[in-house]
């Protein structure tokens, strides 16, 4: 970093002088100022400000007959890359309807949804149904496997819809390695009934990777596993988030919230509070 003498000090005339005799008596070549704006882009990302979500004022709400059923009242939020994010809120609060709306499983009432950089929210059913396969992984608390699939194979059908052009012994490659990620290479050939609970989310969380998503979603990911597999669940989560994938994890449990780096509460319809490495901030 170019530091300048503000005068005065005996100490920063000496390094002027040294640098004027080592290039033969003339004064060092001035180093070019960085543009602002290049200057402040590694702030902006460790402040997380690099957006791949941003929603603006999203309503939903819920017409049935002569009802009207309002259930997100105006979301304003936004996640930046690489976050790990917990979505919390009680049963009725409105987290699986803003899951819904983030996933692109559902179009908002009203606001806007970009998803890195690309309008989403009001896109037709088809072009939403592009980003999913391609932008957007899903962990579920019910695993979702076919059951008469082998893992392999349920790891790789998303590519049947997303990348036509691999041949087999490629998707096979592609699954193989995502099995090996999450620890169940040896495991490939055997049906989901053939697996515990914590291997079945373990091919569910390959499955949802296989496309290179830069974002996760897991729903209640633990539901259905016992304490120790869900610690082991939830640690995988950090280690792909470590590794740049922005992971939003939707529960109710603060105790599960609490390994992701900022939670978000949702009451009632709208965002209350959230925290980012611990300390108190307006979502």
């Amino acid at each position: 970093r170019l530091r300048r003498s503000q005068g005065g000090d005996g100490g920063g005339d000496r390094r002027h002088a040294g640098r004027r005799r080592r290039g033969g008596g003339r004064a060092g070549k001035r180093r070019q100022p960085v543009p602002a704006e290049a200057a402040e882009a590694p702030v902006r990302q460790r402040r997380g400000l690099m957006k791949l979500i941003e929603l603006e004022n999203i309503t939903k709400t819920y017409f049935l007959g002569e009802i009207d059923v309002p259930v997100l009242k105006g979301i304003t939020l936004s996640i930046g890359k690489g976050e790990y994010v917990a979505l919390m809120g009680a049963s009725g609060s409105g987290k699986s309807t803003l899951m819904n709306i983030l996933g692109c499983l559902d179009r908002q009432t009203s606001g806007e949804y970009r998803l890195d950089g690309e309008e989403v929210g009001m896109a037709s059913g088809d072009r939403r149904a592009v980003v999913r396969n391609k932008k957007i992984g899903f962990v579920f608390q019910s695993f979702n496997l076919l059951p008469r699939t082998s893992a392999l194979d349920n790891v790789i059908m998303p590519l049947s819809y997303t990348a036509g052009n691999l041949s087999r012994r490629e998707c096979r490659r592609r699954g193989i390695e995502m099995l090996e990620k999450v620890g169940l290479a040896e495991r490939m050939h055997h049906y989901p009934s053939q697996l515990s609970g914590g291997q079945q989310q373990r091919v569910a969380i390959a499955r949802a990777l296989i496309n290179h998503p830069p974002v996760l979603f897991a729903d209640e990911p633990t539901g259905n596993l016992d304490s120790k597999t869900s610690e082991e669940v939830m640690r995988m989560f950090g280690e792909l988030n470590d590794e740049g994938i922005t992971v939003i994890l939707v529960t109710h449990s603060a105790e599960l919230a609490g390994f992701a780096k900022r939670q978000i509460h949702v009451q009632d319809g709208r965002i209350v509070t959230g925290t980012y490495e611990g300390k108190a901030v307006m979502a």
